[in-house]
């Protein structure tokens, strides 16, 4: 190529250009743009490659609100997708989705610019020590080398290098060898020009590059995205070291018959939990975030029973999938040191809690008969149990009772149901009703989820919640890039988030797209009761003032929900009583829709 062919480009460009490009090229789908200067390469070789039509590109200016974003989209499509920042603080605010991601098995990359290393500790501006920021949390991570040549025809040794990163970095984030899915970090030192002419190879198909070094026995055409929910009675590795013991082999570990066993469901267990319980004729713990709550043998009011002495006090066995987060008789079950714990490794970190548990790859019940006095025991007192949520049935026959007074007390009494107010276990189950298997639910951490959890039925519908480190930033985010990713393609279905008051204030931001941006449907529930109450249930308000317990863990708060709605461009719904709410939740959801719910303390 002549040299005027190659006059206006620039290292940057072709280095983001052959980046960029594998990264599409091994599946990434969805790239998160927080604008800046360093990034601007990165910046525009994703807006042209969106424009040919090969890849999504979202444009958020707070890197926090990119960050989780990206993790939604990986929690729903089992795909990392990556986000584009510059130098400096920016890249400070990807750390708490990174932190989620790494304790959620969630695949993400982070491709962060950077001043070239001279600048490094000498004052220059934007500038800090970016390499190893993230570092006890990554799958991979690399400071790469400045670009300093432009490509004539793509296949020049910079570019290869690059492609070869993207391929490492899809592959780590993916989970290939032997760590599960999780975060990456690419960091990006650019010298200027920091943009130039696009190279004309960009986008084209790669030549035959080498396998990359994606672990054991893994080739990098193996490499596919992650079912969410595992293989039956399988998961897919721990997360780094772990102390806990190993099934040796690695063949799938044989649950013999005889000790009382409970299956627990932590959150992203999926329904390996609930297919192990059906084989095993066990009963079946499952948190409301853990997919796996469904099938005849899940235990209703499991808190109560796990109290039990002649219930949860005689369990010898419990196999554990996913994170179990929400109850702390639960943990106390899988703490104590009399009860034989496999923690089936998942997403997550390892489960260790006592000390001796197992990790294992997968497990499966012997054959032989169910123990049905166990089993029995449980499914009774499930019974005994569980609530009936359902509004009262109106009275047929008093309404059309030619007798006055029986026809206008029936009449007074279906007034009395649609007027009555909207408490947490009325909201939580309204949302419960309206959300279908085609629909996604994400719970954020806040009270809700909490009383969900102790009274909602099994239904087989797919649920998200960030449990990895249960904090509640980037709720809002991360419900927008699960949207994103179950709505592809034209896909039917709404994405509700159910979250708190300061959940959603944490996240307001989030409420931001720029103009022009397709909307995906998007409908946030909040139950608003001023604050957070969730703390009048936990140790402090047994020891706090009410003054310092109003001040510094309550937290009032009064801002006008419909004003910020009505700010961001959000449809509003206020909904007072459950009539209201349920034809709020059951309405068309056309675009993003805000459902504000009062609630008493």
């Amino acid at each position: 190529m002549s040299d005027s062919a190659l006059a206006g480009r620039s290292p940057a460009t072709d280095a983001a250009a052959a980046l960029l490009g594998r990264l599409i090229e091994r599946g990434v789908r969805h790239l998160i743009v927080s604008p800046g200067s360093r990034s601007q390469a990165l910046a525009l070789v994703a807006a042209e490659l969106e424009s040919r039509g090969v890849v999504r590109v979202h444009v958020r200016i707070d890197e926090r609100v990119a960050g989780f974003t990206a993790l939604g989209i990986g929690r729903e499509s089992g795909m990392p997708a990556a986000v584009i920042c510059t130098s400096g603080t920016a890249v400070a605010n990807l750390l708490p989705a990174a932190l989620e991601a790494h304790h959620s098995g969630v695949p993400l990359l982070l491709l962060t610019a950077d001043r070239p290393p001279e600048l490094r500790g000498v004052g220059a501006n934007q500038t800090t020590r970016q390499p190893g920021m993230f570092a006890p949390n990554m799958r991979l991570e690399e400071d790469l080398p400045v670009p300093d040549a432009v490509d004539a025809d793509g296949t020049g040794e910079q570019s290869m290098m690059l492609r070869r990163v993207a391929e490492d970095a899809v592959a780590a984030a993916l989970g290939a060898g032997t760590r599960p899915a999780g975060p990456v970090h690419l960091n990006l030192p650019l010298r200027e020009p920091l943009a130039g002419a696009l190279p004309e190879w960009l986008g084209v198909p790669e030549r035959a590059l080498p396998a990359a070094n994606v672990g054991p026995d893994v080739a990098v055409d193996e490499v596919v995205p992650a079912e969410p929910s595992g293989a039956l009675y399988q998961g897919g590795g721990g997360i780094g070291e772990s102390n806990l013991p190993t099934d040796p082999d690695g063949d799938p570990h044989v649950l013999v018959r005889g000790p009382r066993t409970v299956v627990i469901a932590g959150a992203d267990a999926g329904a390996d939990a609930e297919a192990l319980a059906h084989a095993g004729g066990w009963p079946l713990v499952a948190e409301i975030v853990s997919g796996a709550r469904f099938g005849r043998n899940v235990v209703h009011g499991y808190r109560q029973l796990l109290r039990d002495p002649e219930l949860g006090g005689r369990i010898e066995r419990a196999v554990v999938f996913g994170h179990p987060t929400l109850s702390r008789e639960v943990v106390a079950v899988l703490a104590r040191d009399d009860v034989e714990v496999l923690a089936v490794r998942g997403p997550g970190e390892p489960l260790n809690l006592n000390g001796s548990s197992v990790a294992v790859d997968a497990v499966v019940a012997a054959v032989g008969d169910v123990d049905r006095d166990w089993f029995g025991a449980w499914m009774r007192a499930s019974r005994a149990a569980s609530v009936d949520l359902a509004p009262p049935a109106p009275d047929a026959d008093a309404l059309s009772s030619a007798v006055p007074a029986e026809r206008l007390g029936a009449i007074a009494a279906e007034l009395a149901v649609a007027r009555a107010p909207i408490d947490r276990v009325a909201l939580v189950d309204a949302v419960w009703r309206a959300t279908w298997p085609h629909d996604r639910l994400l719970f954020a951490s806040s009270r809700l989820v909490r009383v969900a959890d102790d009274v909602l039925a099994g239904k087989k519908v797919p649920v998200h919640a960030n449990r990895g480190l249960a904090g509640i930033d980037g709720t809002i985010a991360t419900g927008m890039g699960i949207a994103l990713a179950s709505q592809a393609d034209a896909a039917a279905g709404v994405t509700r988030v159910l979250m708190g008051d300061l959940a959603f204030l944490h996240d307001v931001g989030a409420l931001l797209l720029p103009v022009g941006e397709e909307a995906p449907r998007l409908q946030i529930v909040i139950g608003n009761d001023g604050g957070g109450t969730i703390f009048d249930g936990l140790e402090v308000a047994g020891v706090a003032g009410a003054s310092a317990m109003e001040r510094v863990q309550y937290t009032p708060q009064a801002v006008d929900v419909a004003a910020l709605a009505a700010a961001y461009g959000w449809e509003y719904m206020r909904a007072s009583t459950r009539t209201e709410l349920d034809q709020a939740l059951t309405g068309r959801v056309a675009g993003r829709q805000i459902v504000e719910v009062a609630l008493a303390r």
